[in-house]
């Protein structure tokens, strides 16, 4: 664990689980290791990354015009499978979400993952492998597509290999962009006051 913590403070990126599938996390406020992981995945630049956060407030101090349920949305369905898109705000970096008007935020339900955010701040943490490949769940795997330049946290038991689902909640009606584990029958029983654009 020390070794991990030393090689994210370099500006390094390890491999981690979440409750879905393996990430590769690096500091997010590290344009160099944001570069990193986009080169080590062979990821399109123009493929922007999500936040992973450990807290609400995380999400409020890079996000604006915020629906007015979203801490019930947070409380109701965080930290787990769900990804929430909202409008950024200016302390966005343009390395992280490509200079888009959105960001993506995470908060994975897994405690060394938490542990590591909560040491770093926001991290970003893209599925860990090659862009264009399934989503790793096989540590061992991992490593070797990646050509053990990279190491992390074996906890392969705890993987889902089920997507979270990625609601979009930065225009006027919320939108499922990605099916995962979270249903749209599941937040709208939790959260009545989500209106959906079809509705």
């Amino acid at each position: 664990m020390t070794n991990l913590k030393e090689i994210l403070e370099a500006g390094g990126a390890v491999v981690l689980p979440t409750e879905t599938v393996y990430g590769l996390f690096a500091k997010a406020l590290d344009e160099k290791a944001v570069n990193k992981v986009y080169a080590l995945k062979k990821r399109p630049r123009d493929k922007a990354m999500n936040l992973n956060v450990a807290s609400f407030e995380d999400i409020l101090a890079f996000s604006q015009n915020q629906p007015a349920f979203l801490k019930k949305l947070y409380h109701a369905f965080l930290p787990g499978p769900l990804t929430i898109i909202l409008q950024a705000n200016d302390e966005v970096p343009s390395w992280i979400n490509s200079g888009l008007e959105t960001i993506g935020f995470r908060v994975p339900d897994h405690p060394v993952t938490q542990e590591m955010i909560k040491a770093f701040g926001v991290l970003i943490g893209p599925s860990a492998n090659i862009s264009g490949k399934e989503s790793g769940q096989v540590f061992k795997d991992i490593l070797a597509d990646f050509e053990y330049q990279v190491t992390g946290y074996e906890d392969d038991q705890v993987l889902t290999g089920q997507d979270s689902t990625i609601l979009d909640l930065s225009g006027d009606f919320a939108k499922i962009l990605r099916q995962g584990a979270v249903t749209k029958e599941e937040l709208v029983s939790s959260i009545p006051e989500i209106t959906f654009e079809e509705d």
